[in-house]
Parts: structure tokens; sequence; C-alpha cells
């Protein structure tokens, strides 16, 4: 009866056994990725520095992975609002952490509002991960072609004179454009108004060349792009931007040293915390080909934006030692 039993179970057995191989060969293969398109939040308007270069540069060069690509689409969505606030906030709160939703950083724009803002936005660098930076834009102080002010001395004689009737504005308040303003404000001993725009940069630009502000704080690739309808009175940089503004002085140059490079944007790609760490260093090492590429380079050089490419040890080693010396200038500011 065992010997029954037992050569009953074989024959079951054996038919389950000769399918195995061919269950095997039928089972689908794990997915590579990216395997659909990726989107990436810009928490700016359309027409600013981080929609242009996102959009014109990074997302078209994203599909030819064979030319230093991902090869995968790029969709961008804009979730502009309260200097970058409300499109983090929600990326923070809402994106799953696979590698398919994206976001670009502004540095030190989103590191400074975590630190200062006293609403304590729910992103912060604990709960973001780098992949790769793209770019450095500094901020340039400008004013309209028909202003008053032909030199940085004239804006600083006519603040002095009127305390607190010199406005200028930026994309947002803790972003490197209100940065730059609270270091000039104080090297120069002046009280200006600072006017934050809730479009952002690209906006605040228009408002400047329409008179509508005395000045403004704006980055130096959008001012680049419209230098014919503005004037460029200085750079917040520790030395001038030979490549596109070779013309115009650092504020250093102007006798404003205190105004250095802490407002210089650091515009690159991150996602949420807990996506795959095989997901990130991949990427990573895609990006930073793809934003070494010659038609990335073309295309930002035509832009008039500062090309400064990272990898994902580099921002994160750059995150850190923002956050540390953010916190040091603005309890200072």
């Amino acid at each position: 009866m065992k010997n029954l039993t037992r050569n009953f179970g074989a024959l079951m057995l054996a038919p389950l056994l000769a399918l195995a191989p061919a269950a095997a060969l039928t089972a689908p293969a794990k997915a590579e990725y990216p395997e659909r398109p990726i989107v990436l939040y810009i928490s700016y308007g359309a027409g600013g520095a981080t929609d242009y270069q996102a959009r014109d540069v990074t997302a078209p060069a994203a599909r030819k992975s064979a030319k230093g690509g991902i090869g995968a689409a790029i969709n961008i969505v804009n979730k502009p609002g309260a200097g970058g606030r409300r499109g983090w906030n929600e990326f923070v709160n809402t994106a799953k952490a696979d590698g398919y939703e994206l976001a670009a950083y502004n540095v030190p724009h989103f590191i400074a509002q975590s630190i200062g803002d006293k609403k304590k936005p729910s992103y912060n660098r604990g709960n973001l991960e780098p992949i790769a930076n793209w770019g450095a834009d500094p901020a340039v102080l400008i004013v309209s072609k028909e202003s008053e002010f032909k030199t940085l001395k004239d804006l600083v004689d006519f603040a002095r004179a009127n305390p607190g009737k010199l406005t200028a504005n930026g994309a947002g308040t803790l972003t490197g454009h209100h940065i730059a303003f609270l270091q000039f404000q104080k090297a120069a001993g002046i009280k200006m108004a600072y006017v934050p725009d809730p479009k952002g940069g690209a906006n605040a630009l228009a408002q400047v060349k329409g008179g509508h502000v005395k000045a403004g704080f704006n980055n130096l690739s959008d001012a680049f792009r419209s230098k014919d309808e503005l004037r460029i009175l200085a750079v917040a940089a520790s030395a001038r931007n030979t490549d596109f503004l070779p013309d115009v002085p650092t504020f250093a140059e102007q006798g404003f040293g205190a105004v250095d490079d802490s407002s210089v944007n650091f515009r690159g790609v991150m996602a949420p915390k807990g996506t795959p760490n095989a997901v990130l260093e991949q990427l990573s090492k895609d990006l930073v080909a793809m934003f070494s590429s010659g038609r990335v380079k073309k295309k930002m050089k035509l832009a008039g934006a500062p090309l400064r490419v990272m990898n994902r040890a580099e921002v994160q080693k750059m995150w850190a030692q923002r956050e540390k010396d953010l916190k040091a200038l603005l309890s200072d500011l």
C-alpha cells in the first residue's frame, strides 16, 4: 500500500515538473528602468530660467539615449507659486518614489526656505534625494533701459537719500534673488523694499522692463537673453562672468565685498526620499552624460546659462555645505 501511494504521488508530480521549464521560459522578463516617460515638476512658471533650461534643453535631449540621454521622454509640468513652495510641497507630499516622478531643484531656494520660513514647508534636505546638477546661475541687479540709474552708485545714492522708496523685485522670498537683495542692502547700508513676484522670475523680469519696479534681482541667464531691454548693474558672484557678461562688474568690484556667491542658483534634478538607490545611481550617471553632451552645452550657451555639471555624490556635498552656510548667513541677515 505504501508503494502504491508513493507511485501515485510520483505520477501526479511528473507532469508539473515537466511543465516547470516551459513556465520559466514564458515568464515575463523584468522591465528595465525607464520603461515609460518621466514627469519632471518645475516649481516656477513657464518662460523663466529653470523652465527654459528644463523644457528646451533637458527634455529634448533625454530621449536620445545613444547621444547621452536617458532613453525616455521627460514631460515638464509647471507648479509655480510662492517662490517654489507650492510645487515642492506638493512634490514631497504626493510624488511616488519610483523614479518616474522627479522635480527640478533650485539651491539656495528650497534649502533657505526650509531653514528660514516660519511656516515650515514640508520639504527639506532630509526628504529629498539629489540626482544630478546641470547649472549654476548667478543673481544680477537689473534696471530698465530707461532707468534713471546708470550705475550701481546712482542706485545706492538714491536709496540712501530715499530710505525704503527703492523697490526691487525677485522670484519670491528666501530665493537666491532675495538673498542677494538682503546681502546688498546690508553691505550698502541702505533700506530698500523687496517685492516678491508670485509668478516667478520671468514675470519679475517683465515688471522691471516695464518700469513697474525701480530695480530687480534676477537670473544672469534671463537677463542675458533680455540684455538689449535692460541695464545690468552688477553680478552677485565671486568673479565676473566672462562667457556672457564680461563687461558687468561684480558687487565686490564696486565696493560691496559682502555680496558673494551665496545666492548663485544651482539647478538640477531630484527625487523623493525612498526612491530605489539603483534608480538614483543610474539616473545620475545618465543625466551627467546628458548634461555633458555637446548638444546640451550648445543650447545652454545660446541661452546664456552657465553650465555646472555635478553627479549625485557631488550634489550631496554641495547641498550639505549650502545648508551649513545658509544657516549662518540667514541668522546674520
